[in-house]
């Protein structure tokens, strides 16, 4: 059964390391390469500024690869004894996982901020040390952030999905920096900011206590807004029949 689950001869996950991730220069770009969304992060490699948008791109790769949770928990050097085998199957794709998001990773910093990293060992030493250097200014940065959201306001004539768009990576920038606001609260900040144009929606939205996710209810806006550009149309239809009803029955009188 050891020999199924690979757990012989030694270290094997480390000989899989050797294997599997760093199979020449092309091991690692092999490894990232097969997520499609890496691109993301290769177009704004972490350079020593941009330390909070880098994370949020880095979050958004390995939740596509279902690796986001090695980021929160330390790795595992050792294996119980009389493991089960799903057990070592589970410490095996652990160690794997982690060899893939190291690589990530550092592939996804500038070369002069790489060096600093490629030599520590584990992937929970790399991002607190990152932390404890670059995110100093995080408490700045969320009360920017929460200041320019609870400020949003939508333009008169503007697009109610583009600003729907805005305000939605303004939650997602907030929820990176832990700013712990509620869906109801976000909701609310949305809906405020919206021109008088919509009260008519804001009404029936809050008199109905509609529970709605953000990505609902900028659904629900888009929708409103189409309807709202034909409803003039739809009026001055029904206005020219009602009058036209009017002078009838006023004939019909005479």
């Amino acid at each position: 059964m050891e020999e199924i689950m690979g757990l012989t001869n030694g270290d094997p996950w480390r000989r899989g390391q050797k294997d599997e991730a760093h199979d020449g220069d092309g091991g690692n770009k092999e490894i990232i390469s097969k997520n499609p969304l890496t691109v993301i992060p290769d177009n704004n490699k972490f350079n020593g500024i941009n330390y909070t948008d880098w994370l949020h791109n880095l979050r958004i790769v390995l939740d596509y690869e279902n690796q986001r949770y090695i980021m929160n928990k330390p790795l595992s050097q050792t294996l119980p004894d009389r493991s089960s085998s799903e057990e070592r199957e589970t410490f095996e794709r652990w160690h794997a996982d982690h060899r893939k998001v190291q690589s990530i990773i550092l592939a996804f910093m500038s070369n002069d901020v790489q060096k600093q990293y490629d030599r520590l060992d584990n992937v929970t030493s790399i991002l607190q040390r990152m932390k404890e250097v670059y995110a100093i200014l995080d408490r700045h940065t969320k009360y920017v952030a929460t200041k320019e959201f609870f400020r949003a306001k939508m333009t008169k004539g503007s697009s109610v999905q583009e600003h729907g768009v805005k305000m939605l990576s303004l939650v997602e920038k907030l929820e990176d920096l832990k700013a712990r606001l509620d869906n109801d609260t976000y909701i609310d900040v949305i809906i405020q900011s919206l021109p008088s144009s919509y009260y008519l929606f804001v009404i029936n939205f809050n008199m109905n206590e509609l529970e709605k996710s953000i990505n609902e209810l900028i659904n629900m806006l888009v929708q409103y807004e189409a309807t709202k550009k034909s409803a003039p149309s739809v009026l001055i239809g029904e206005a020219s029949t009602s009058k036209a009803k009017a002078k009838r029955a006023e004939r019909w009188k005479k």
